[in-house]
């Protein structure tokens, strides 16, 4: 019990390491970067997205999973991986080229048709060093991958940074983001050492895929689902409006989307370790989720609060389109690593077939949100997000309960007095901002505010929470 959590503090630690600084650092290029480019820069790059992601979700094909929950993997099962994830990346390449112009004509815009033939370089890069990550996920190594993200992180920073200074517009963005998946997979080379071996079992492929196969079909759904309002977005207005959507929702991400990789990265390996040990097990996921939601809640809600002197500080007016969509798009995110903490145990239980049943379904919810607000415009289809994020905490905790007896109302019963503390924090932030003329004292003041008001508060309420974090912290010194 204590080796497995001093590995995952260890695992959380350096996890949070790698995201937080390598995201902090990305996020500040991101910034310089936005302030010299046009919205309608970040739009024309957007509007690739679905086409990058569902080829990157056919190359993974849910291999990586199967290979980190299997506990019998051998080296032959590793290299059979290896050729197939190169195989699938050299062939979507090649789909990509080849439909370049159609993709132009679609969007109505010719630029797109090199930009698409250079950045879809980044799935034959990245495909190179599947291996590498899935054997650092193997060992909890975050360590040494944390090193490898700020590396290169720094590095293609700094790279898309001079480009957008000396004019090079969209293709600054787009450089950077090739030559990030190629130096990532170089160091990834570099600094975990494995050779693939001459052999394709097609018996460990089987085997895998049946379970890899339903993860693919949810992953395929939940990526074109996720990268399909772009597309509506990108076909239906102009670059610039698709531009600022993909900012905000890329501010909101930032807390949520970060928080919830540190928390799959670790607890995925971790959780499925005891997968055997069913209290043992139940016990550690509902530690788990408290502790993302005290977390992430207060992040997402001291976020929306802030959005207006946090955009027009760091953007500038010409983003101030980006305020009110962030603002609502908050309330959507916060829930997300709910979301993914629930599909984790799916995963770990080996049961893909629900994991795929409840993704068809909440697609299926959000298709049907999506058509209906999207000719009220962009915010109601923000609206619609956030309606589509609270009926998915329905479906995702319907297996949670048949698996660990553990669902909706249980869940929402711990998470209750968190939310609200969390919520009560927002209205006294967005009091604050509202007080102030200056920018930077309604920014500064609400953020130093609203962290005294909830740290003090969960540790006056004897938040169980808070002392879990602490000890957590505590452990790791």
């Amino acid at each position: 019990m204590s080796s497995l959590k001093e590995k995952t503090v260890k695992g959380m630690m350096w996890s949070s390491i790698d995201r937080f600084s390598t995201q902090g650092i990305q996020f500040v290029f991101s910034i310089l970067i936005a302030r010299l480019l046009l919205p309608s820069d970040y739009g024309v790059v957007a509007m690739l997205n679905i086409f990058l992601a569902v080829s990157q979700t056919f190359i993974d094909s849910g291999f990586g999973t199967a290979l980190i929950r299997k506990l019998d993997r051998t080296e032959v099962d590793f290299s059979t991986v290896f050729y197939f994830n190169i195989a699938v990346s050299l062939f979507f390449y090649g789909v990509l080229w080849l439909a370049s112009p159609y993709i132009a004509a679609f969007y109505d815009i010719p630029l797109l048709e090199d930009v698409t033939k250079v950045v879809a370089l980044t799935l034959v890069f990245s495909s190179l060093s599947g291996i590498q990550n899935a054997k650092l996920a193997i060992n909890l190594d975050f360590k040494k991958r944390a090193k490898i993200s700020v590396s290169t992180t720094v590095l293609t920073g700094a790279v898309g940074l001079w480009l957008a200074y000396n004019g090079y517009g969209v293709w600054a963005l787009v450089v950077q983001s090739v030559f990030s998946a190629l130096l990532r997979s170089m160091l990834l080379w570099a600094w975990v050492r494995w050779l693939p071996r001459l052999v394709f079992s097609w018996s460990s492929f089987r085997e895998m895929f049946s379970f890899g196969s339903k993860l693919l079909a949810s992953a395929l759904l939940d990526t074109v689902y996720n990268n399909v309002t772009t597309l509506v977005v990108g076909k239906v207005f102009s670059p610039s409006v698709l531009g600022v959507y993909a900012r905000a929702g890329s501010l909101a991400q930032y807390p949520s989307s970060n928080i919830t990789g540190v928390l799959q990265g670790v607890t995925f390996p971790v959780l499925s370790s005891i997968q055997n040990e069913p209290e043992r097990l139940a016990n550690a996921y509902k530690r788990f989720l408290r502790l993302s939601a005290f977390i992430i809640f207060p992040l997402m809600v001291g976020l929306a609060a802030v959005a207006d002197p946090l955009i027009r500080i760091v953007l500038t007016d010409k983003w101030e389109g980006a305020i009110y969509l962030l603002q609502i798009i908050c309330f959507s995110m916060m829930w997300y690593p709910i979301h993914a903490i629930n599909l984790n145990l799916l995963q770990v239980k080996g049961r893909s077939d629900f994991f795929l049943k409840v993704e068809i379904i909440k697609k299926i919810q959000g298709v049907i949100v999506l058509c209906i607000t999207v000719p009220m415009g962009i915010v109601a289809m923000c609206y619609g997000g956030v309606v589509s994020s609270l009926l998915c905490l329905i479906y995702n905790t319907y297996y949670t309960q048949k698996l660990i007896g553990y669902g909706y109302v249980a869940q929402m019963k711990d998470l209750f007095h968190i939310l609200v503390h969390a919520l009560v924090m927002g209205v006294g932030v967005w009091c604050i901002v509202q007080a102030f003329d200056s920018l930077w004292l309604q920014l500064s003041v609400g953020v130093v505010a609203g962290m005294v008001y909830y740290i003090a508060g969960a540790y006056l309420m004897r938040f169980e929470e808070l002392q879990e974090l602490l000890g957590l912290l505590h452990k790791n010194k």
